[in-house]
C-alpha cells in the first residue's frame, strides 16, 4: 500500500512553506513518527513525520521546492527494508550524495542528509568522532560544522569555483569560506530571515519612529542576584537572570503608561488590557520574538523559566506559531552580545520597544563623588504617532527607578 506524505496544515497567517530538509532518501527504511521532512514557513518550521512503518517512496518536492498547505510532497510504501521501494530509491537518489557512497537502509548513515555527507566526504571526517544531537543520535548538519569549528578547520570547498551558490536547503546553516580565498558564497535568504527583514523596513516606513534613551545603576539588582542566586536556582531549578527584573519593571511600566502598551489599526487606537511581552531571541535561521502572556499575573521564577524554555526551542527551532504570535510590548537585549548602544527597531503592530545594553563599569557622580558603578544604557524607540516624548522619557525613568530599587518591584510600589 502506498501512503501520500502531505505538508502539513498551515496556520490562516501562513501562506506557503519551504522543504527545508528531507531526513530520509527514497528507499530508506523509517518507522511510525520519526520525523520524516521539515517544512519551513515565514514564522516557524514544521515538522512532517512518518504515520507508519514503512519505505520512503518517490518524492514530489524537492530541498528549496515552495509548498502550500496539505500539497502532496512525497510517498511512504508499506514495507521494512529499501526493496520495498528500488525504483524510487534508484530514481530519486540526491544529486548531493558523494560519489562512492554506498548506503544501504540498514546502514549508520541512515540518518544523515544530503548536506551532511557532502560535509563529511569533502572534508574527510571519522563520523564515530562526531557527537550526534539529531532523534537517536543522528548527525545533523550543525554538528559537523561545530565539529569543524572546535578542530580548528574549515569546511573544505572547491577551488576552482569562484562563485558558489549554496543550495536552499543549506542557506540556513552556510560554512564559512576558507582563509585567503577570493571566493564568493551566494546564499539564499531564509524565509523566516526575508519576512523579518521585511517587518523590520516595514516598520520604518509605516510609522513614526523615535528613540530615547536613559542609563540605570545595576549595582542594585547584581547584587540582589548576588545574594539570592544560589538559593534561587536550588528552589526553582534554573538561574536567575536580568531579563525578569526587565520584564517586571516593563510592566509596572506599561501599567502608568497605557499608551506604551497600545497598538494603532487604521485610524483606530486599541489599548489593551493585558501585558504580553516579546522577548527577542537570536537564532541561526534569523530574528524570533516568542510571547510571555499574562506577565503581570507572573513572578521571576516564571518568567525566568518560561525565557529558559523559550530559548532553547529558539535555538531548535521548535517554536510554534502560537508561542510567536501576539504581543503588545518587546524587549530586546543586545548586551549579551556586548553591544553598548543601539536603536531598536518597532516590532508592528506594537508602538514601543525597550532595548537593554552591556553592563559597563563607568565612573559616576554621586552625591558629590565620584564612584565607579555598574551602568547600562537603554534605547526606547517608539511610535510617535501615538506616544508623545514625554510619555516615552517618563516610562523609561519609571523602568529605571524600579530597577536602582527592585523592591519596589516586590512591594507593588
Amino acid at each position: 500500500m502506498t501512503t501520500e506524505i502531505k505538508a502539513p496544515q498551515f496556520p490562516e497567517a501562513v501562506a506557503d512553506g519551504t522543504v527545508a530538509t528531507w531526513h530520509k532518501k527514497p528507499g530508506e527504511a523509517i518507522s511510525r513518527d520519526e520525523l520524516l521532512v521539515d517544512i519551513e514557513t515565514d514564522k516557524v518550521v514544521l515538522e512532517v513525520v512518518a504515520p507508519h512503518d514503512g519505505v520512503v517512496g518517490k518524492i514530489m518536492k524537492e530541498e528549496g521546492d515552495t509548498v502550500l498547505s496539505q500539497e502532496l510532497i512525497g510517498y511512504l510504501e508499506e514495507g521494512s527494508g529499501a526493496a520495498a521501494a528500488p525504483a524510487a530509491a534508484k530514481e530519486e537518489a540526491p544529486a548531493e550524495q558523494p560519489a562512492g557512497d554506498t548506503d544501504t537502509g540498514g546502514s549508520v548513515e541512515d540518518g544523515w542528509g544530503p548536506a551532511v555527507r557532502k560535509l563529511i566526504s569533502e572534508n574527510n571526517l571519522d563520523p564515530s568522532q562526531i557527537k550526534g544531537t539529531g532523534k537517536g543520535g543522528r548527525i545533523t548538519k550543525e554538528d559537523v560544522l561545530n565539529h569543524l569549528k572546535s578542530a580548528g578547520a574549515a569546511p573544505s570547498s572547491e577551488a576552482s569555483s569562484k562563485t558558489q551558490t549554496v543550495p536552499k536547503a543549506e542557506a540556513a546553516a552556510a560554512a564559512p569560506l576558507p582563509i585567503g580565498e577570493r571566493e564568493e558564497r551566494r546564499v539564499p535568504m531564509t524565509r523566516l530571515r526575508a519576512r523579518v527583514a521585511e517587518r523590520l523596513l516595514a516598520a520604518q516606513h509605516n510609522s513614526a519612529m523615535l528613540t530615547t534613551f536613559n542609563e540605570v545603576n545595576m549595582k542594585p539588582v547584581m547584587e540582589m542576584r548576588k545574594n539570592y542566586k544560589d538559593l534561587f536556582e536550588k528552589v526553582h531549578g534554573h538561574r536567575l537572570g536580568f531579563m525578569s527584573f526587565f520584564t517586571m519593571a516593563a510592566t509596572e511600566a506599561l501599567k502608568k503608561y497605557p499608551a506604551v502598551n497600545a497598538s494603532i489599526d487604521d485610524n483606530d487606537i486599541v489599548y489593551h488590557g493585558y501585558y504580553d511581552i516579546g522577548v527577542a531571541v537570536s537564532t541561526d535561521r534569523g530574528l524570533v520574538v516568542p510571547i510571555l502572556r499574562d506577565v503581570d499575573k507572573m513572578g521571576f521564577a516564571e518568567i525566568e523559566g518560561k525565557i529558559v524554555e523559550y530559548g532553547k526551542k529558539a535555538q531548535s527551532g521548535k517554536l510554534s506559531l502560537e508561542e510567536m504570535t501576539g504581543g503588545t510590548f518587546t524587549i530586546s537585549n543586545g548586551g549579551v552580545f556586548g553591544s553598548l548602544w543601539s536603536t531598536p527597531i518597532l516590532n508592528p503592530p506594537q508602538t514601543a520597544i525597550l532595548g537593554m545594553h552591556k553592563i559597563q563599569e563607568r565612573p559616576m557622580a554621586v552625591n558629590g563623588q565620584v564612584e565607579i558603578l555598574p551602568m547600562m544604557y537603554l534605547a526606547l524607540s517608539y511610535d510617535h504617532r501615538l506616544i508623545d516624548g514625554k510619555e516615552a522619557v517618563q516610562f523609561l525613568v519609571t523602568i529605571k527607578d524600579l530597577l536602582e530599587d527592585p523592591a519596589r518591584l516586590l512591594l507593588d510600589l
